[in-house]
């Protein structure tokens, strides 16, 4: 089976790198799904208002040639741990693909886009399907969560200049506050001296990380992809 993106996401994040690592950890987090010319059609959207939530079916594209296992190290266990793919949603799968939830913040019929919260893709994620969110069937409040009841991400103090938070809008600096609370580092990264820069909206954001803090302590400009 052979399939072609219907769509593609604009997200702040240019990079892999500080991209929450689920959908709706960042519900301040706006990003936008654009139609393909082939697929650039209003009516294919009617009905959509009448939902809160879609499913987003979504390639990998940063890890297609990427060296394949049937066992993974999920950052939440610290990169020590192998857990077996399937009981895992790391982006190094056969197929590439993946699936977040999404809130739905706005839909233009005319254009047509859909404004979404809390996307976990990257700017530029080629989207292969869009399915309505479906409470009754979808939600599972009693469900088992894996290692994931066991293991929860420790967020970190954040300390961002004002002079930082004027270069957005309080919405988009407030994503990018949450995003690197929940500590965008590779887990088994733990120099309190080394430097990390994080792409955000146009700016490469740099930080340092001490004693359970984060402090932001230089910022720079640089062009978009696109």
């Amino acid at each position: 089976m052979k399939i072609e993106p219907i769509a593609f996401f604009h997200s702040p994040f240019t990079s892999k790198f500080g991209i929450p690592r689920q959908s709706g950890i960042v519900e301040e987090l706006k990003g936008r799904i654009s139609f393909v010319p082939e697929y650039a059609q209003g009516e294919a959207l009617r009905g959509l208002e009448d939902y809160d939530y879609l499913w987003l079916i979504w390639g990998f594209s940063e890890h297609v040639e990427a060296e394949k296992h049937a066992t993974v190290r999920p950052p939440l266990l610290g990169g020590n741990e192998r857990m077996g793919v399937w009981a895992t949603r790391s982006p190094f799968r056969p197929n590439n693909l993946g699936l977040s939830s999404v809130r739905i913040a706005h839909i233009d019929m005319k254009e047509p886009y859909i404004d979404v919260w809390g996307a976990d893709l990257m700017d530029g994620t080629p989207i292969y399907d869009i399915k309505p969110y479906l409470p009754y069937v979808d939600s599972h409040a009693e469900a088992r969560g894996g290692f994931t009841d066991r293991k929860g991400w420790k967020e970190l103090q954040v300390e961002m200049p004002d002079a930082l938070h004027q270069q957005f809008s309080a919405e988009d600096a407030k994503a990018l506050e949450r995003a690197l609370a929940l500590d965008p580092r590779p887990h088994y990264h733990d120099d309190e001296e080394r430097q990390y820069g994080m792409p955000f909206k146009g700016y490469d954001i740099i930080f340092v990380v001490k004693a359970g803090t984060l402090r932001v302590v230089e910022w720079k400009e640089v062009s978009s992809r696109h």
